[in-house]
């Protein structure tokens, strides 16, 4: 698998400019679909609530009820060795927002978020209505850059053994809406890591340009997340889940948006 190259990985200062695009076009992105449903946050690898609170404050001014994950900073201390692969108390989070909120929530995962929101999805999947994940390398925990990767060993060696090994059905998108969003100049995952293969007709990629750090704040990927979380919320069976229509997407908001899906 593939790393991301150097440049990529120095340019994503760019972070920044992403930023003050999505405050600059804010009242364009508030024209986006509203919701009322409940969704939760995840943060990616080193990362806490904080850096999910521009896109939480996001959804509800769209109206959604957004939470927190509330673990902490994510340093990988959820992933663990064994059938579950997610250690209970990320479990009992969800389902205290479940029985709070009397209907499944919306996932949406960053990095390392998403693959811990699609590992949720697996184990309880009438508990989660859908998984949007952002630049989650999920398809291989190996496409990351190198010095995130030594990290993650580094901190996580002695609790989950130099020998434990990511089991390939990570790679299986869970019984759910499954979206993953990405980007080829991702400075921090390789876009192949984030790509979702095979033959389930409710999964979908939609390349986006932009920086990994960014991901959680980018106007494009706003605008995204407020559409499709507006379709999946309409969705009374996973055998009515339709693709994101990009089409509508203004080019001088996103750029350029690819889509792939195996929905025919």
């Amino acid at each position: 698998m593939s790393k991301p190259r150097l440049h990529h990985t120095l340019f994503e200062s760019r972070t920044l400019v992403e930023f003050a695009a999505a405050t600059l076009t804010m009242p364009f992105l508030l024209k986006a679909p509203s919701g009322k449903r409940p969704v939760m946050v995840i943060p990616g690898f080193l990362a806490s609530d904080a850096s999910t609170l521009p896109l939480r404050k996001y959804l509800r001014l769209k109206g959604y009820r957004s939470y927190g994950w509330q673990q902490g900073r994510n340093l990988g201390q959820h992933i663990i060795p064994g059938a579950t692969m997610i250690r209970e108390d990320l479990l009992e989070r969800v389902l205290a927002l479940v029985e709070k909120e009397q209907q499944p929530i919306h996932l949406i995962g960053w990095s390392l978020g998403g693959i811990l929101a699609r590992e949720i999805a697996r184990l309880m999947p009438d508990m989660v209505a859908s998984v949007i994940s952002l630049g989650s390398p999920f398809n291989s925990p190996e496409a990351s850059s190198p010095m995130a990767a030594v990290l993650f060993k580094r901190v996580n060696q002695k609790r989950i053994g130099a020998e434990f090994e990511i089991p390939e059905t990570m790679a299986v998108p869970p019984p759910v809406p499954c979206t993953s969003i990405y980007s080829r100049s991702d400075g921090i995952t390789h876009w192949q890591g984030c790509h979702q293969h095979g033959e389930e007709r409710h999964v979908e990629n939609i390349q986006v340009n932009g920086s990994h750090l960014g991901l959680g704040h980018h106007p494009t990927v706003l605008w995204l997340i407020a559409h499709r979380l507006a379709g999946n919320s309409e969705l009374k069976s996973l055998q009515d889940w339709r693709p994101l229509d990009v089409s509508a997407a203004p080019r001088w908001l996103t750029g350029k948006i690819s889509t792939q899906h195996n929905h025919v």
